[in-house]
């Protein structure tokens, strides 16, 4: 069997060229787990690889959806794992490349995901908010599942009707689904190579510092302004992303341009913290410091992959 290898990190750490150059090195195909990238027309403000990327090796789940569509973590999981199979059946390395925490941890663990969602649930949760508002939303979660209520803003109205959803459609709370993540880690296949790429929180942040800079010199709000105007609502899930939100907050004359830069580097980096916080609670991650000479690095990974598959196969 062909490895399954898997690259995670913080937003800017530089997972995007490791696993290119992994796939040309390993004749592999990658597999986005990147809960933005998958949508069609969201290209700048999630970082897809640019149009050369592309074309060096075959990636997967990027332009996949419309924005309009929804996409869950269960959703992922499904077809995630069936182009790891069909990957693997054309006789290539499968690559996962991604920092959504959920969507890895899909793949790794047995994380009990409601695969089908309900329209009708959700459209009377979506009707009771326009009644009674976010707080009385929010309340009902708190009666509940008031763990997960804990961790979710009341203005986070998807989430919490989400939240809503899964208890009215399992039986059970969505904390008590997700209790594994925080103290359960099973052992990896030994099919799996798990690499975390770090560095220095300062380099960390100098690099995301300027990818923002790069984004709104390459037309975040232009990109964000063109699908206003094809009629995508400001309100969809991923126009509230990182990125996007920031831009509509400019575009609707709540803050300068200045100030949307800063608030979208601030809240970058505090997103990527976020994301070690998340992966460095998983013992099973071997971490790479991007500092270490560039061609030793990869020489390293490399040796790591390529012991895997012989020891697989």
């Amino acid at each position: 069997m062909y490895p399954l290898i898997i690259i995670i990190g913080p937003t800017g750490v530089g997972k995007t060229s490791l696993g290119i150059a992994l796939a040309l090195e390993l004749g592999g195909e990658i597999i986005s787990g990147d809960s933005v990238q998958i949508y069609k027309k969201l290209d700048i403000g999630s970082a897809k690889p640019s149009t050369e990327e592309l074309q060096l090796v075959p990636h997967h789940l990027i332009d996949y959806i419309d924005p309009q569509e929804p996409f869950s973590a269960a959703q992922f999981k499904i077809k995630a794992t069936a182009l790891i199979d069909e990957i693997r059946g054309r006789g290539h390395v499968p690559i996962v490349v991604g920092g959504t925490g959920l969507y890895i941890r899909s793949l790794l663990d047995p994380y009990d995901f409601s695969q089908h969602g309900s329209e009708e649930i959700r459209s009377i949760w979506n009707e009771y908010v326009q009644l009674h508002g976010n707080l009385a939303l929010h309340q009902e979660l708190k009666d509940r599942d008031p763990e997960t209520a804990q961790q979710l803003h009341p203005n986070d109205v998807f989430r919490v009707i989400r939240a809503l959803e899964v208890i009215e459609l399992t039986g059970s709370t969505l904390s008590s689904q997700r209790q594994f993540r925080d103290d359960e880690y099973q052992a990896l296949d030994p099919s799996v190579v798990y690499i975390g790429l770090t560095a220095r929180r300062e380099l960390i942040y100098d690099r995301i510092n300027q990818r923002c800079v790069t984004m709104l010199s390459q037309g975040l709000i232009e990109e964000t302004l063109g699908l206003l105007k094809l009629g995508y609502a400001p309100t969809l899930k991923p126009l509230q992303s990182i990125g996007y939100r920031h831009s509509l907050w400019y575009v609707f004359g709540l803050v300068t341009q200045p100030e949307m830069l800063r608030l979208l580097q601030r809240d970058t980096r505090h997103f990527a913290k976020r994301q070690l916080t998340w992966f460095r609670r998983d013992p099973r991650i071997s971490w790479y410091d991007i500092e270490t000479d560039s061609d030793e690095l990869l020489e390293g990974i490399l040796k790591t992959c390529r012991a895997c598959q012989t020891r697989v196969e």
